[in-house]
């Protein structure tokens, strides 16, 4: 019983997260490259998207940090490297090049492609294919211990 309340539970907060993305605009390509068009007509609307998700994550973070096991049961695993690499400064890049020519991030492509988006499929199916290559072909990540 509680691995369905745990699914069901799971299922909810991603519909909840997608209706977020829906009404705040960040599913809406467009609205995501008006807000990074710094220097053209600049719609600030989303900063105060952001602002707001910064606000529920730090209530987030504080809440798990009181915690030894995960909401629905499990590990919590909390990751606590806080050095700043170069493989993250250049997946920082790409993450941030791939917003400002797409208008999209994962978690609203996501529920564009669910809307029937075609750019989004296309925005999808690179993303599948960048994180195959990054699996195959730069191994380094591997090899390294990790503090998680």
């Amino acid at each position: 019983m509680r691995k369905h309340f745990s699914l069901f539970g799971q299922y909810a907060i991603g519909v909840l997260f997608g209706w977020g993305l829906i009404i705040s605009g960040m599913s809406n390509p467009q609205k995501v490259l008006g807000f990074l068009d710094l220097t053209g007509n600049w719609d600030p609307s989303l900063m105060f998207v952001m602002m707001g998700a910064v606000i529920v994550g730090l209530a987030g973070f504080y809440v798990v940090s009181k915690r030894t096991e995960a909401f629905f049961g499990g590990a919590l695993h909390i990751p606590t490297r806080r050095d700043i690499t170069k493989p993250l400064i250049i997946g920082s890049l790409i993450f941030g090049a791939g917003w400002g020519i797409a208008g999209f991030c994962p978690g609203p492509a996501l529920v564009a492609l669910g809307a029937g988006h075609l750019k989004a499929l296309v925005f999808v199916v690179a993303m599948l294919a960048g994180m195959e290559i990054c699996e195959r072909f730069f191994t380094a990540h591997k090899n390294k211990p990790t503090n998680i």
